[in-house]
């Protein structure tokens, strides 16, 4: 029986070949950073109101008092959804009546807006809620959109890795980018809000599986830039379409993965990549590397299901807790991100501010992840993030840049404790069931992503609303991190029931001793 590995060692580590193919496949990732948060200009509210007709016969006195006012960020505002009865403003104006010497306004009949609205063009000409009037008693349908997209990041995800196992990683690979652009383009076309919904839940099972933070964040902080050049949002739909169009020429300098080929026995095929990685790295190929008659020996591993994690009360309540971690960190991530237009200030600004600061909040939970306790820096940067988002609610509304501060340092806690949970979940979790944890828990975070939009939909009704609710969610789960088990410097766990030995409330702390007598692997785990 043969091993991968050594079959394959005079290649060495990470070579020419392997840097190679590595950033070929992160540039295909670019594309993701568009799609996962082009709907913050795609969907973009502008402020509105009641639209008056020019044909109606009003003088300038009463056009100019057509429409109640409501109080809004402390400050009075003509109405977004009601507008006073036309026919009777006319009477009145046909009667040569003024508005509040002669007319009490306050007393007067209202109604909806039956001749829709006026957009303001300031900072979006159009959005999918100008072109299909998705505001006032349509307005539920703006977070559903973004919820549902990430109702099919969901549903790709499930299926994503059992396809690439049956029809290869390259394959499906590119067929998702395929998905992602070919109905991205298609939404262009929409006609009315429930085809591009429809289609934007396709685009969303589309989401590439892999994942490499530095190159999702290119694609980020590049969207404020084309979207502040595109202000439709049918030709920003567009130019976001065009990196992915132009990673398809990938397609003849990506190979196949020669594992998932050996899998299925494709040997020659297998053969036919190695001699060109050999080639870059100048080192010298054997005529026959992967020989069919003696097979390469298979990774046995003992069949595992989801109820595993469950299976005592110990790992249950662990389960449990990272369940709620993972979901509410996610909540906590993409809300504040969906929220950046209705900051105040240049909302492009805003949405590039907010890519930009993940980088040093990567940074950080890196440099954190090397030398200090898991539970006790996850829990600090979430402290930070909750607590930060909770003083906003105390800015005075005139201290605008000090608002858009505190939440950008908001982003940056929860942002660094998001990265940290791939590190600090695996570790926890035995080799058994590690895989499964890390899959079941990150699936919680999509949960986590569809519930988002609807905390930003909050802040209609009230500013700070969201950021209250944010922030207590957030310094609820730091404190719930606290109650894990620490993982830094411990031994990994290989079974079950070396898990059920780990420290956890009443279970003591492993004495010095114990530990120099325990086998402690070398393992490297990193979310970067």
């Amino acid at each position: 029986m043969q091993d991968y590995d050594e079959v394959t060692a005079f290649l060495g580590e990470w070579g020419l070949f392997q840097r190679l193919i590595f950033f070929l496949l992160s540039a295909s990732i670019i594309p993701n950073g568009f799609n996962g948060m082009s709907v913050v200009f795609l969907a973009g509210t502008p402020e509105h109101h009641c639209r008056v007709p020019d044909t109606a016969n009003l003088s300038s006195v009463w056009r100019n008092h057509s429409l109640p006012l409501q109080l809004q960020d402390g400050r009075e505002v003509p109405h977004r959804c009601r507008r006073y009865r036309l026919a009777t403003i006319v009477n009145f104006s046909a009667l040569g009546l003024e508005p509040g010497r002669d007319v009490d306004l306050e007393q007067l009949e209202q109604e909806g807006c039956l001749d829709g609205w006026e957009f303001n063009q300031d900072i979006y000409l159009s959005t999918i809620v100008t072109e299909w009037s998705l505001v006032c008693e349509d307005d539920w349908k703006t977070p559903l959109t973004t919820s549902l997209f990430f109702v099919g990041v969901l549903l790709g995800s499930f299926v994503s890795g059992q396809l690439s196992d049956r029809f290869g990683r390259k394959t499906i690979l590119f067929a998702t980018m395929a998905v992602q652009t070919g109905f991205s383009f298609l939404q262009i076309f929409s006609i009315n809000w429930e085809m591009f919904t429809m289609l934007f839940v396709i685009v969303g099972m589309g989401q590439i599986s892999n994942y490499v933070v530095a190159f999702i964040l290119v694609g980020y902080m590049l969207l404020p830039l084309f979207a502040y050049f595109i202000r439709d949002w049918r030709m920003l739909l567009l130019a976001l379409t065009v990196p992915g169009v132009l990673c398809f020429p990938l397609w003849w300098f990506i190979p196949e993965s020669p594992r998932w080929l050996i899998s299925q026995r494709r040997f020659r095929e297998a053969e036919d990549i190695i001699p060109k990685s050999c080639k870059n790295e100048q080192c010298s190929c054997p005529v026959v590397v992967f020989d069919p008659v003696e097979e390469l020996s298979p990774v046995k591993q003992q069949k595992v299901f989801i109820l595993d994690l469950f299976r005592t009360r110990n790992i249950g309540t662990i389960t449990i807790m990272f369940l709620l971690l993972w979901m509410l960190t996610s909540v906590g991530y993409f809300a504040l991100s969906l929220n950046t237009p209705n900051l105040h200030g240049d909302a492009y600004l805003n949405c590039f501010f907010s890519a930009l600061i993940e980088v040093p909040a990567y940074i950080t939970a890196w440099l954190l992840l090397r030398t200090l306790p898991r539970r006790y820096i996850i829990s600090g940067v979430l402290f930070l993030g909750g607590g930060v988002l909770l003083l906003i609610q105390l800015v005075p509304a005139d201290y605008n840049f000090l608002s858009i501060g505190l939440a950008m340092l908001g982003k940056f806690g929860i942002t660094s404790a998001f990265s940290m949970l791939y590190v600090f979940t695996a570790e926890l979790y035995p080799t058994l069931v590690r895989n499964m944890a890390v899959g079941v828990t990150s699936m919680a975070s999509r949960v986590g992503s569809i519930i988002a939009p609807y905390f930003v939909y909050l802040g209609a009704y009230n500013r700070v609303l969201p950021y209250i609710l944010m922030g207590s969610l957030t310094v609820l789960i730091g404190i719930i991190t606290l109650l894990f088990p620490e993982s830094f410097g411990m031994t990994l766990p290989e079974t079950l029931e070396q898990m059920q030995k780990m420290k956890w409330f009443r279970y003591g702390k492993k004495t010095k001793d114990s530990m120099e007598k325990e086998e402690n692997p070398k393992v490297l785990i990193t979310s970067f």
